[in-house]
């Protein structure tokens, strides 16, 4: 990689990884390790063919998912056992409901399988239609809307906690990390 690729491929670690960083947290169900491996590995992967990308945060994305993708289809998928959560950082005490929120919603995700984890944050998180997220999954649009339908169900039926929210309460509290997902009973 040359130089002036170098200093394009920093920037863009620079100003997106953060968004990308949310997406893998949320792929990974909440495990900010797990996300970091996950996006790490897609940065490697984009910085291999960094002259050859035309769109670098659409290419990174699409790595993310497949990864993701590729991890839950293993037999004997790799985990690690996390002892212990870190702290949040940076919240303020007027922003308590939105971490609430936050930590709501992770432990909800991080109670569902990884596909269907996957099929929600495509859907919800990262606002894609349908047919893309059947795109990116290599399925047809009618299995996405059925994942999508039992992983709500099964999100509602392990989380029930999430339905006090609601979207009244969603909206209440606005989230900079988390979309919130319309809980309906």
């Amino acid at each position: 990689m040359d130089a002036e690729a170098q200093e394009s491929f920093r920037e863009f670690v620079a100003n997106r990884s953060s968004a990308l960083l949310k997406t893998a947290v949320l792929l990974s169900g909440g495990d900010r390790h797990a996300g970091e491996d996950l996006l790490q590995n897609a940065l490697i992967k984009a910085a291999g063919r960094w002259h050859r990308i035309d769109e670098p945060e659409a290419y990174v994305r699409q790595v993310l998912y497949r990864q993701q993708v590729s991890r839950w289809r293993l037999k004997w998928p790799r985990r690690e056992l996390s002892v212990a959560e870190p702290p949040e950082t940076g919240t303020a005490p007027d922003a308590s409901g939105a971490a609430e929120l936050r930590l709501l919603m992770r432990g909800a995700l991080a109670r569902l399988t990884a596909r269907q984890r996957t099929v929600l944050v495509l859907r919800y998180f990262e606002d894609l239609p349908e047919s893309e997220v059947a795109r990116i999954l290599g399925c047809s649009v009618g299995t996405v809307r059925s994942a999508t339908h039992r992983s709500l169900a099964r999100l509602r039926a392990l989380a029930p906690e999430l339905a006090a929210l609601g979207p009244a309460a969603a909206e209440q509290r606005p989230s900079p990390d988390y979309s919130p997902v319309e809980v309906r009973q």
